[in-house]
Formats: structure tokens, C-alpha cells, sequence
């Protein structure tokens, strides 16, 4: 079978994680969410006091970086790999606002996304992966056979993540998930380290008015439309 390499990049909260999990499933693919990688990273440091009052003790988590593992176990009851912190199950803990307000700071780490990166390009080099992030198709797999850049409006995008912790049973207004969401946009869209852009071979997907189901439709016929492209060039 011919497999690609499927990189989906985009804002927070635009349903990349979604999407890219539909599309792994369906084209029998890995799927990888690079973003959790750094959500279990910032869920380490708070773990371990390297955030306090706001403040992150960067050096101190620097030097703490090779104590970190991270890893993804396949859950067939749920259809999807979930996050382990030296194997321990953080898949839930790592959805919270709290761990979300710091994400992106902790994203912009240089260290943090030199590590990060090493490892999710040793998951892709047999192809046959969807990952979706921030820089997957500029920095991870900058010659991925299919790019999707997902964008959505600030409020369509915290409607959607409030909506989401709210059926969560998490207790948060709609105000500071929008903030959160605005705040992230900004440092993912303005750190020095591999920045959140489009790459310029990527597909622009705007999001805010389609189900799912109708953007998971649209990527897969792009994907099976690239597939067979390729398999058709080593016929």
C-alpha cells in the first residue's frame, strides 16, 4: 500500500486533533497529537512546581527535560491512542484550562521544542501518519505529501473548546476560555522558535462554518485524491 506523510496545522480549538483522528482511522494510519506532547510537558512542570503563581522556572525545566518520557498506548475501547507521562495515564489531566494557559508558553521553549521535534520525527519516518500541531508542515515534515492548515474565528473556536469542558463537568466561563484562546493565538503566532504560520504549499481550511463530518469529507478526499496520485507515479 502507498502511505504519506498527512501534516495538519492550525490555531487552537480549529478541530485539528478531531479531524486528524477521523482521517488516521479511516486510511489506517498513525495518528499523533503533538500537541498533547506539550501539554504533558507543561502538566510535568506543574507536577513538579516549575509553575508558581504564574511564573515558570524555565532553567529548572530545561535541566529536567531528559527525565521526561513521553509516549502514546492505543485504547481500543475509546479508538484512539492516549498521552502517557513515563507511563502513567495523563490523557484526562491534560485537557484542563489550567494546563491550557500554559501550553503555548511552554511551547515556545527552544529546548522544549528541540525534543519534542526529534521525537515525533522518529514516529514518522515509515510514513503512513497524520500528526497535527503547530509546526508539522513548516518544521516536523516540511515535505509532507498533504498540508491542511485549519484557521476558525476566535469566538467559533472558544465556543467550541468552552462547549467541550463544559460537557467535561469542568466549571469555566465562556470569557476566560476566549481569553485563553486569544492569548495562545498570539505567543503560538509570535514566538521566535518555529512559529505557528502556514506553510506555503499548505491548503487553507477555514472551519467556522462546517460540521466535522463535512471537514472530515473534504480532508479525506484530499488525502485519497494525493494517494493515488502517488501510487499511480510508482505503477
Amino acid at each position: 500500500m502507498t502511505n504519506i506523510t498527512i501534516a495538519i496545522d492550525g490555531f487552537s480549538s480549529t478541530g485539528k486533533s478531531t479531524v486528524a483522528k477521523l482521517l488516521a482511522k479511516a486510511l489506517g494510519y498513525i495518528y499523533v497529537d503533538s500537541g498533547a506532547m506539550y501539554r504533558a510537558v507543561t502538566f510535568y512542570a506543574m507536577q513538579h512546581n516549575f509553575i508558581e503563581e504564574n511564573y515558570l522556572f524555565e532553567e529548572a525545566l530545561v535541566k529536567s527535560l531528559d527525565d521526561i518520557f513521553i509516549s502514546f498506548k492505543h485504547n481500543e475501547e475509546l479508538g484512539f491512542s492516549e498521552v502517557f507521562l513515563n507511563n502513567v495515564n495523563i490523557e484526562k489531566e491534560i485537557r484542563t484550562l489550567e494546563v491550557s494557559n500554559f501550553v503555548s508558553t511552554i511551547a515556545a521553549i527552544p529546548e522544549v521544542r528541540r525534543k519534542l521535534v526529534i521525537q515525533q520525527q522518529d514516529m514518522g519516518k515509515a510514513k503512513g501518519v497524520v500528526m497535527d500541531g503547530r509546526d508539522i508542515g513548516t518544521v516536523v515534515f516540511p515535505y509532507a505529501e498533504l498540508k491542511i492548515f485549519m484557521t476558525a474565528s476566535a469566538e467559533t473556536r472558544a465556543q467550541r473548546r468552552f462547549q467541550e469542558l463544559i460537557d467535561r463537568g469542568d466549571e469555566v466561563h465562556f470569557e476566560e476560555v476566549l481569553d485563553n484562546v486569544i492569548k495562545r493565538d498570539y505567543i503560538d503566532s509570535t514566538r521566535e522558535d518555529s512559529p505557528l504560520i502556514q506553510a506555503e504549499d499548505a491548503v487553507l481550511f477555514n472551519n467556522s462554518n462546517f460540521s466535522i463530518e463535512e471537514q472530515f469529507e473534504k480532508v479525506l478526499n484530499l488525502a485519497k485524491s494525493i494517494i493515488k496520485h502517488k501510487k499511480s507515479d510508482t505503477n
